[in-house]
């Protein structure tokens, strides 16, 4: 289950971006999963929450945007969602296509509660 090892490395992404003295104000990360990336995104919040229990990132949420699988012909110059995996153009069916989205793995924001600092 590689999901584990992106929720660690989405954990390690937060710690490298916020002082340690906010990251109990961590509310929510959003993210980019694109289709094509094999994400379970069940799987990955799951593993998120139980690696964050019991941590200053307990109250922490993951909200992730899903990318859909897309490719640009290079042929006849369109874009297109073909089913996923197929590289077919849809629009003239030429093979030479490139992805040009659904492979997407980006933690986006990293939202924190301004309440918590009004506090002090």
């Amino acid at each position: 289950m590689h999901e584990l090892s992106v929720a660690e490395s989405v954990v390690e992404i937060i710690q490298q971006y916020v002082p340690r003295t906010d990251l109990n104000r961590v509310r929510c990360v959003r993210m980019k999963i694109g289709e094509f990336g094999g994400v379970v995104t069940d799987s990955l919040t799951f593993c998120f929450q139980a690696i964050t229990a019991q941590t200053d990132l307990s109250k922490a949420s993951l909200e992730i945007e899903h990318i859909p699988f897309a490719v640009r012909c290079q042929e006849c110059g369109q874009e297109s969602r073909p089913e996923f995996g197929t590289v077919v153009c849809e629009h003239c069916g030429a093979l030479r296509t490139t992805v040009i989205s659904g492979n997407e793995l980006q933690v986006v924001d990293i939202n924190l509660d301004d309440s918590l600092a009004e506090a002090t």
